[in-house]
């Protein structure tokens, strides 16, 4: 097989494992000193009574708070009359990795993911997922609320006050994919073709390149494939359509 890392004896490989590490460690203090920063950032105060629409109907936004102090949000995008198979892949990849919020409870924090697809479309689509976290379309609704999909947002409330606090950008949502944590560990990484990878190395491919497959596993992002985990619903058969039409909002 071609393209593998070199072979040593343990006291090589230790010796050169710790000098990455100091690096490694460098490079968490510096996350360490960015979130103590992150943390000193103002607020933006907007109008919590702002209605969403979940599982129980239309509701204040601030209710997504649980009476806790404060709520992190993944904003997801949505394909307006798209099949589940259809639905957007990228987005799949992050609440897929995060089922369940107890830790965050426990600290004083609620979760929820918000969308713009109309309600009567994504309440089947989260029963067919089996997402456990509680789930709002946003729909029409500006920012901080509505606005742009896609990224991870925190809010904390004072009261019947509320508050925007932080939103990531795009490439901000992978704290939540632990997957992508667990691949940047091995050898062959992503696999994509922004990432540094040594000379005789697989051919490298699109970022995101295994988040859509078909029936036999492959990857693929014709109108035979799905999101990944939507293979391990029950039920589940091929298909031949995304049905998907106009923008990803």
């Amino acid at each position: 097989m071609t393209g593998l890392p070199p072979v040593a004896d343990l006291a090589t490989w230790q010796k050169a494992r710790d000098e990455l590490l100091v690096r490694e460690k460098a490079h968490t203090r510096e996350g360490d000193a960015i979130a103590a920063e992150r943390r000193k950032l103002p607020m933006v105060e907007f109008d919590g009574k702002v209605e969403v629409v979940g599982a129980q109907g239309a509701v204040p936004f601030v209710e997504l708070f649980e009476g806790r102090e404060e709520l992190v949000v993944y904003k997801h995008m949505w394909w307006d009359g798209a099949p589940h198979q259809g639905q957007c892949e990228g987005c799949t990849h992050v609440p897929w990795h995060f089922q369940d919020a107890a830790y965050l409870h426990a600290r004083g924090v609620s979760f929820a993911v918000l969308t713009t697809g109309a309600w009567e479309e994504v309440a089947p689509f989260v029963e067919f997922m089996g997402y456990t976290q509680p789930w709002y379309s946003v729909r029409g609704l500006d920012e901080p609320v509505g606005g742009e999909m896609g990224y991870l947002t925190s809010y904390l409330r004072d009261g019947d006050r509320t508050f925007l606090t932080y939103s990531t950008t795009g490439r901000g949502c992978e704290r939540v994919n632990g997957s992508l944590a667990l691949l940047d560990i091995t050898a062959r990484g992503r696999g994509e073709q922004w990432e540094r990878h040594p000379e005789g190395w697989p051919e490298a491919r699109q970022a995101g390149w295994f988040w859509r497959t078909n029936a036999d596993g492959r990857s693929s992002w014709d109108e035979d494939s799905r999101p990944v985990p939507q293979w391990t619903r029950p039920g589940v058969t091929p298909v031949r359509t995304l049905g998907r039409q106009g923008h990803c909002h």
